[in-house]
């Protein structure tokens, strides 16, 4: 289970870090962590996981 969330939340991490990078740059590393994990975590606990938990049920299951 943990290899699968951590295959959902490396891309998607990847994708925002650079996508917001650029408005990010002069911020300190605590305001850019904050602001990531502000959208990481609800968008993997109301999208990935939920998907994640139906696809993948009978082989989590195992």
């Amino acid at each position: 289970m943990a290899l699968l969330i951590w295959l959902f939340i490396y891309p998607v991490i990847t994708i925002l870090f650079y996508v917001l990078s650029p408005w990010m740059m002069d911020w300190p590393p605590f305001l850019r962590t904050l602001l990531l994990t502000l959208i990481l975590v609800p968008l993997m606990v109301f999208v990935a996981l939920p998907f994640i938990h139906k696809k993948f049920f009978g082989w989590v299951r195992r």
